[in-house]
């Protein structure tokens, strides 16, 4: 009994067992992974939102970082300035209200009134400053999402829609029309 159990475990350990191959799929590029990804365009949203730029990166238009931060940064410095210059405007009017007279303004400004006009003026610039920084912040998110859902979009020869200009022999006019190809 004992040698027909370990006869058959011999046997059961020469056997050879062949299994059908997968085929091997093809390497695809990583532009053609982020097309057939349905997700890339909100990675690409998501990751302009947590860093600008990074959206533009992640689905290959890199050229338009250099816009993105010099939009934002542009007005960070807007911003940064009139704060500066609104805080001198009113470092100089309280001073006037003290009864200080050796502040900066006194020979270009003499009356305290222009000092709130430039008061006014710099808080309102710095204001819209601070709406063309999320603006622009905003922009760049958008601006990744459309490119990423663009990228997806079917480009192909087969249809195709050209201008046709016509001179009109009889009259001195052109005939304007559109030509439209679908090959299928």
């Amino acid at each position: 009994m004992k040698t027909r159990v370990f006869i058959l475990i011999l046997i059961l350990l020469n056997l050879q067992v062949y299994a059908q191959q997968l085929p091997k799929e093809e390497q695809k590029t990583r532009k053609q992974r982020l097309i057939e990804s349905p997700l890339t365009p909100s990675r690409a949203a998501f990751y302009s939102a947590v860093l600008p730029g990074l959206g533009q990166i992640y689905i290959g238009k890199t050229w338009k970082v250099p816009f993105v931060y010099a939009a934002i940064g542009s007005s960070v410095y807007g911003y940064v300035y009139n704060q500066k210059e609104l805080d001198r405007y009113r470092t100089a009017y309280k001073k006037r209200n003290s009864g200080y007279t050796d502040d900066e303004f006194i020979k270009l400004i003499p009356d305290k009134n222009k000092l709130l006009q430039g008061m006014k003026f710099h808080k309102n610039y710095r204001d819209m400053s601070f709406l063309f920084i999320l603006g622009t912040y905003m922009l760049n998110i958008l601006d990744a999402n459309v490119s990423a859902h663009l990228m997806q979009f079917n480009i192909k020869d087969n249809l195709s829609v050209k201008p046709k200009f016509e001179p009109d022999l009889f009259e001195m006019d052109a005939n304007v029309g559109l030509k439209v190809l679908v090959k299928l």
